[in-house]
């Protein structure tokens, strides 16, 4: 198998995986305590350049949890669909000069 075609399979199987990930967000969430007492979970993050945060109930917890993992696990694979994008390109063009 041409390692071309073998790399473009690889983006293929990168974006089909993206693709199935699911709902994402960015962030990290900590437990809080209020000065009476109450803990709750706080979101923060960063969008277009601006800091947020807000409040998540222990109810979607789990769920909030999975988005996040789902936004670390989509940054990663896009880090690496770029860099294989690029190596397939690059030899797309060697091979049509050869």
């Amino acid at each position: 198998m041409k390692k071309s075609t073998k790399l473009k399979q690889e983006i293929e199987n990168l974006k089909q995986e993206m693709y199935e990930l699911g709902d994402m967000r960015p962030g990290s969430m900590t437990r809080q305590k209020r000065n009476w007492g109450k803990e709750y979970w706080q979101i923060s993050y960063t969008h277009r350049g601006r800091g947020r945060t807000g409040y998540v109930s222990d109810e979607n917890y789990e769920k909030v949890k999975v988005e996040i993992e789902n936004y670390r696990k989509f940054k990663e694979l896009s880090k690496i669909l770029i860099d294989k994008s690029i190596e397939y390109a690059k030899l797309i063009d060697k091979e049509n000069d050869s």
